[in-house]
């Protein structure tokens, strides 16, 4: 999505804004323009750091919603209601009156675990039977009969019968909690089928960033998050992606993107909202102890580049400038120049 720019660009944008202003002309003496009115209103040269930003348009959403499908034989008896969040050891849904439980981890409960069987699974497995607080077993890739005995107090504890076993579909792994989108299936449908649809269980915000912006972005930037209104949260750029799209023909609408992810660690700094249109601020350069004075005392010389009119007094005198950073409504400047000087600007 196209940016909108939060200062003022340097180089032939600067110069075109300047005009706009009604920034004088000088002959390319010491003396303005006979034109030019005597010094009034000024402002002070200051040191600063200046930092140029660019804002850019993103959403705010849980991201794309999975959908999850049924494993296990049955009739599906409760579902949870959409906006709840699901952890380990929680219900995710239930078949023939019996849970579903979700429990932390990458891989998928792909056969029955029972005493005998060894590998990741059943590792898995046990690590979350010791979150969940059930112990007398040593935690590693062994089903034994004192995992099956743990199982069987979990079991117990759910109110389902106590095999002392894992069947495919009485557990769903997965390695970060997720939130229900909205419910695929009613009570009473066959459980085999789509149950829910769910996303991750917190906000991010994603933008599609102009190719030409990518050098705005690194992996872990900090960045600044506009809600609606107004309010600012602090985020972190957590994903740069790989894939453009967008047309390559020249001229085209829609230019070329990537998404980028932006992560937001205080959740609550982001209200109730589920999903909405936000302004991400990217720190594009900082200048750090630099000489500054406003845009609008910037004076175009008629042989090229910019002075400012120094006043001291009365007086006045017309000081060459090289320009830097443009940011905030200030400018960088170098040349002969001192912090704390006036400068003439527009009254």
């Amino acid at each position: 999505m196209r940016r909108r720019t939060a200062v003022i660009a340097a180089g032939t944008a600067a110069a075109a804004g300047l005009a706009a202003a009604g920034a004088l002309y000088w002959s390319g003496g010491d003396e303005p323009a006979a034109s030019a009115d005597a010094p009034g209103a000024t402002a002070t040269v200051e040191r600063q750091d200046l930092t140029r930003s660019e804002e850019v348009v993103g959403t705010l959403s849980y991201g794309e919603a999975a959908t999850l499908n049924g494993t296990k034989p049955g009739v599906v008896t409760w579902l949870p209601e959409p906006g709840t969040v699901i952890g380990a050891g929680d219900a995710v849904y239930d078949v023939d009156n019996a849970p579903v439980v979700a429990m932390s981890g990458d891989l998928p409960l792909w056969r029955t675990l029972a005493p005998g069987v060894e590998g990741p699974d059943v590792a898995q497995l046990e690590s979350n039977l010791v979150d969940l607080g059930y112990d007398g077993f040593t935690e590693d890739d062994a089903y034994t009969d004192a995992t099956a005995a743990a199982v069987e107090a979990w079991q117990d504890d759910l109110g389902t019968e106590e095999t002392g076993t894992v069947a495919v579909g009485d557990v769903l792994f997965s390695p970060n909690p997720v939130r229900v989108a909205d419910r695929l299936a009613a009570v009473g449908d066959p459980a085999n089928g789509p149950v829910l649809a769910y996303t991750a269980d917190e906000r991010r915000v994603t933008v599609q960033l102009e190719i030409a912006d990518q050098d705005l972005v690194a992996v872990d930037q900090a960045v600044t998050v506009t809600l609606p209104d107004g309010t600012a949260a602090a985020g972190a750029v957590s994903a740069i992606g790989q894939t453009v799209t967008g047309s390559q023909e020249e001229g085209a609408e829609e230019p070329e993107t990537v998404e980028v992810t932006v992560a937001v660690e205080d959740q609550a700094a982001l209200g109730g909202l589920v999903s909405a249109p936000v302004t991400v601020e990217l720190v594009a350069e900082t200048r750090e102890d630099v000489l500054t004075v406003p845009v609008e005392a910037l004076l175009a010389l008629r042989e090229g580049g910019y002075g400012v009119e120094v006043v001291d007094g009365s007086s006045s005198e017309l000081v060459p400038v090289e320009t830097g950073v443009f940011a905030d409504g200030r400018v960088e400047v170098s040349g002969d120049l001192e912090a704390g000087m006036a400068v003439a600007v527009p009254s």
